[in-house]
């Protein structure tokens, strides 16, 4: 029978931190104010990096640790909401910056749950013989669609990637998938594009940054992140006794604690590092996780859920055995 498993990872992220403190010299916020709502302590701000350097530096690690070469990939999967331009897609840009000759490239827009869909159709697409390796990538730099006057959102993101390298195996690795989505709520939490302009109808303005409904928001992912939790377990027929970690997107800490009371799983095995990071979309979960195995927290036969949730509005869940 034909698996998948994650046999590489990378993340890379700007040099630049922003402090609360920083952001206070021009925002007025303080913080205490952040740290007691959030959790946010800091973020890192691109300052001459766009998104497909990020995913392209986090692609180049995450091959290194897999010992694959760039030619072998067989599709490449990035997850964004920031990318660099319409077209051509962020994902075939790093696709001549790695080498991957070999790859196709295409880009997907699920949001913050980007990472998680990208691993389903990577697990998909081998699964039915399509492919042998896939990169998955989420990168996201979302300063350049944050309004910095805007409080309420400018203190939560931040700008990051992280990438898996997806393979074919014979072994446990990928053990359940559960992606959805709840259209009726596109409109609490979105990025405005650009409105039609052409000869035949009067141009309107729009704002260009994020903007959030974030008591919809949090009701929504107080909701789902524990849903899908319990739609993999039940998937691959396990407990939530059975899980050694569970690594959430990395949005706000009370939503982390609301579904660790909610799951009966210590808040200790959820992995946290939005306080050093804040929200980074689709890059989250995938940067969560190269933390994870670089601190040597990752050991053999680990049962983890990989959580997330995002506009659109999308959730969904992966089970993996390490």
């Amino acid at each position: 029978m034909i698996n998948s498993k994650i046999v590489g990872l990378g993340a890379y992220v700007p040099s630049n931190i922003v402090t609360n403190d920083k952001l206070s010299e021009f925002v007025d916020t303080s913080d205490e104010w952040i740290l007691t709502r959030t959790g946010i302590k800091e973020r890192r701000v691109s300052i001459d990096e766009d998104t497909s350097e990020l995913a392209t530096r986090a692609c180049i690690e995450a091959l290194k640790n897999a010992s694959i070469k760039a030619d072998d990939v067989d599709h490449i999967i990035v997850a964004t909401v920031s990318p660099d331009m319409f077209c051509p897609s962020v994902s075939c840009i790093v696709q001549n910056n790695i080498g991957a000759v070999n790859a196709s490239a295409l880009d997907i827009n699920a949001a913050c749950s980007g990472f998680l869909y990208g691993v389903k159709l990577a697990n998909s697409l081998i699964k039915s013989g399509e492919a042998k390796i896939v990169l998955v990538v989420g990168a996201e730099t979302l300063s350049k669609v944050t309004d910095w006057t805007d409080r309420r959102t400018c203190v939560l993101f931040g700008d990051a990637a992280g990438a898996a390298v997806i393979k074919a195996t014979e072994e446990n690795g990928i053990m359940a998938v559960h992606t959805m989505a709840e259209g009726d709520k596109w409109n609490a939490l979105k990025i405005d594009g650009i409105p039609v302009r052409n000869p035949f109808v009067k141009a309107e303005e729009r704002a260009h940054y994020i903007s959030m409904n974030g008591q919809e928001v949090f009701r929504f992912a107080t909701r789902v992140i524990v849903e899908a939790t319990r739609k993999v377990l039940k998937k691959a027929d396990l407990n939530i006794s059975d899980i050694t970690y569970i690594i959430p997107h990395q949005a706000n800490l009370r939503i982390i604690d609301y579904a660790s009371k909610k799951l009966g799983f210590p808040i200790e095995k959820f992995y946290i590092n939005l306080d050093r990071y804040g929200n980074t979309s689709s890059a989250s979960v995938p940067l969560a996780l190269y933390e994870m195995f670089q601190e040597g927290k990752l050991k053999k036969g680990d049962k983890i859920i990989l959580v997330g949730f995002g506009g659109g509005l999308t959730y969904g869940a992966t089970l993996i055995e390490w």
